[in-house]
């Protein structure tokens, strides 16, 4: 297995399913058998989950809201996702931990570093939820953060489409997709995969990125859909 240890991003939409917004027990279920089967395979898996099938913080600009109280929502949105999809993956006899950059002492455990590598050894699969605890900083920056700090082989970004395009392909039929490409490249062409933050942290710490499509999570190893090119690869560019 080339990529043992994995970080996996997941949208906060995911567990939403056929909602209208929320936490769906179908969705959440469904996600939680697709991560136990990476989990049975063998793999060391953490997520960072978004917040958006709650709340989103740039939501209320329009009430007059100042950004920092509402990126502090946003981030509270988070915990809760956590949080049911941690009892989604107990419920189906696969052990999971949450672990928050936002401290809720009675709710979740804080981040701890020595922790989470403990966790991950052990077999359980780690949920960081909070967010950086900071306002200002995306999801993705998260994930791009947890992923250095616990030495992802690399990060997984699940999403609507199977890989990065040059322009969105759910908007233009012919959008041009990438099988590989440079950290360096997705930043001069300001593709908005993830944002600049979370390229920069990965392409400094080495971390390859693989965009794919949410419908295959699960269905094969993460080392398959890689080798098949069911996705973008994002890593180093040759020298």
């Amino acid at each position: 297995m080339k990529y043992k240890r994995v970080l996996l991003k997941l949208s906060g939409e995911a567990l939403t399913g056929s909602e209208k917004f929320g936490i769906g027990y179908e969705a959440s279920l469904n996600i939680a058998n697709s991560l136990k089967k990476l989990h049975s395979d063998g793999l060391q898996l953490a997520l960072v989950i978004g917040g958006g099938n709650i709340f989103r913080g740039v939501n209320l600009k329009e009430l007059g809201m100042q950004r920092t109280p509402a990126d502090h929502i946003g981030m509270l949105s988070t915990l809760i996702n956590g949080i049911a999809l941690q009892q989604a993956l107990e419920s189906i006899g696969c052990p999971a931990r949450v672990m928050t950059a936002l401290e809720c002492p009675k709710v979740a455990e804080p981040f701890n570093w020595t922790r989470a590598q403990d966790s991950l050894n052990k077999g359980e699969v780690l949920i960081f939820v909070g967010g950086t605890g900071n306002p200002y900083f995306t999801t993705d920056t998260a994930a791009a953060l947890r992923a250095s700090e616990i030495k992802a082989d690399v990060l997984v970004k699940a999403t609507k489409v199977d890989g990065i395009y040059d322009k969105d392909p759910l908007k233009f039929p012919d959008a041009v997709k990438y099988h590989t490409m440079g950290y360096s490249q997705i930043l001069a062409q300001n593709l908005q995969v993830m944002d600049a933050t979370s390229i920069a942290l990965c392409m400094s710490n080495k971390i390859p990125i693989f965009v794919f499509n949410m419908k295959l999570l699960g269905k094969v190893s993460i080392d398959e859909l890689i080798a098949k090119h069911e996705g973008t690869l994002v890593k180093e560019s040759s020298p």
